[in-house]
């Protein structure tokens, strides 16, 4: 079916979509829409990631503008067309009552109107400007949304990517924990498995040493048992005889049996018994070690998540009330901290916060990994996690590492990960219980809801400094910090 108006449609074909002129310089798009290489270069200042184009919303990842020679063509055709014709193609449509063209525009009832309308006692009262300037000024309004729409998307697609590379670093994480447990249980089985086959050989060697033993102690008896039955049989038929027979070469008779006494050999057994001693001495250290292990796998196995998704020692954290802020007031046995409501007086010592209401834990790692947990509830400004030692503790600090400190925090009814002091990452996670996980051999904290065992946010590897790293809290208003036992 042929088009309505033929010269608008023409007109449409050759106007770009954002500056609603005829192309300059005309480009396409992957996506085969056309733009003017300013226009499209302008709408793209200020979007460093993905890019898309204004009419499809498609996205490009990266920016591929092709000169589209034709459309360059009929343009300046349509120019030469309009400058022989002396006009501007027909465009406007015509007023249903005067049958004229809709040429103004009344900011009242904001309607298009032609010259009789604006002269009409309807209109004769209301602002009424030329279409083409209430036309550009619509258009700057649709295009500043259109560039608070374009971030806002920005920032999603942003906030999309990272959390999609959060979840792959988690997925590379367990898999190299996964492999690592994989080869640690393979070299635990093997050394198992070694020192089954050593304790054996040599029970078998002892086994094999002992009844050598007892046959050639078996032999002996035997040969003995057997001269001395000889010995018994010649006595008793020495007894028998006459006493002229008796008596004859007696002396040399009972020297005989003296001289063949049977001589027992008892050397052989101390050293087996020793032995046998300390070959039991060796298993009994084997199996207690092997006990231990046991015992500890549980506690080992119970921490779930972390950083590496590896094992976590629980710490008995208690509160310093050496650091805590003047407004601080900390429970009898240093497990909770809540804001007291007058300024207590204390000694401003170096250890103290005197400005930001804050208090330390007693304990500080620098190796290893450990974990605790601590009960929040909904307030109005709280914050937990760790910080340096070194940290300055007078007058303002920073809640960021820039600042010596990791952490998370509740304020203006968000949840946030402390990443910078100005623009801090909000969470969708607000848990009641929180554990908090340093891994000071990697340098990362993570906090874990301890409700469900779901990851909460994690500092990535290397961004904690190896130095002495304490337990960290801040109470500016609301419900007291709690820590769990």
């Amino acid at each position: 079916m042929a088009a309505a108006n033929p010269a608008k449609t023409l007109q449409d074909e050759v106007t770009c979509p954002i500056c609603l002129e005829y192309f300059k310089d005309p480009v396409s798009l992957d996506c085969d829409h056309n733009f003017c290489r300013a226009c499209i270069t302008q709408f793209w200042e200020g979007f460093t990631t993905e890019i898309s184009c204004p009419q499809c919303r498609e996205i490009f990842p990266q920016r591929n503008l092709r000169l589209n020679r034709q459309l360059r063509n009929v343009v300046e055709a349509v120019r030469e067309l309009r400058l022989c014709s002396g006009r501007e193609p027909e465009t406007e449509g015509l007023c249903e009552k005067h049958k004229e063209p809709l040429k103004l525009f009344c900011k009242e009832d904001e309607i298009l109107i032609c010259l009789v309308c604006d002269r009409s006692k309807e209109h004769r009262d209301h602002t009424v400007i030329p279409a083409e300037e209430a036309a550009e000024e619509f258009k700057e309004m649709i295009q500043a949304h259109l560039k608070m729409l374009m971030e806002e998307r920005e920032k999603l697609l942003g906030f999309k990517v990272s959390r999609e590379k959060r979840s792959q670093e988690y997925l590379k994480q367990t898999q190299t924990e996964r492999q690592k447990i994989v080869s640690e249980f393979q070299q635990l089985w093997q050394f198992l498995e070694e020192q089954e086959r050593l304790l054996l050989a040599q029970l078998e060697k002892l086994d094999k040493e002992i009844v050598k033993i007892q046959n050639e102690n078996v032999s002996k008896v035997s040969e003995e048992i057997s001269r001395l039955n000889n010995l018994i049989s010649e006595m008793e038929g020495k007894c028998q005889k006459p006493e002229t027979e008796l008596l004859q070469d007696v002396r040399s008779t009972l020297s005989r049996f003296v001289k063949g006494k049977f001589q027992q050999s008892e050397e052989i057994y101390p050293t087996l018994e020793l032995r046998l001693c300390d070959f039991s001495q060796k298993t009994v250290a084997l199996m207690e070690t092997l006990r231990k292990f046991k015992d500890t796998l549980p506690s080992a196995l119970e921490t779930k998540g972390g950083g590496s998704l590896g094992t976590f020692r629980q710490a008995n954290v208690t509160l310093d009330p050496d650091t805590a802020h003047p407004n601080l007031v900390l429970s009898k046995h240093g497990k909770s901290v809540k804001r007291g409501h007058t300024r207590q007086q204390l000694l401003n010592t170096p250890e103290r916060f005197d400005t930001e209401p804050c208090v330390l834990g007693c304990e500080g790692f620098t190796l290893g990994r450990h974990c605790w947990e601590v009960e929040v509830v909904d307030g109005r400004h709280w914050a937990v996690g760790v910080a340096r030692e070194s940290m300055g503790r007078k007058g303002g600090i920073r809640r960021s590492p820039e600042g010596g400190i990791w952490a998370v925090g509740w304020w203006g009814g968000q949840f946030w990960a402390l990443t910078s002091p100005v623009n801090p990452l909000p969470l969708s996670r607000a848990p009641s219980r929180i554990r908090v996980c340093l891994d000071c051999d990697r340098g990362q904290v993570t906090f874990i809801d301890a409700g469900d065992e779901a990851p909460i946010f994690t500092f990535p590897p290397g961004s904690v400094p190896g130095e002495r790293i304490r337990p960290w809290f801040g109470v500016w208003w609301g419900s007291p910090l709690k820590v769990c036992p």
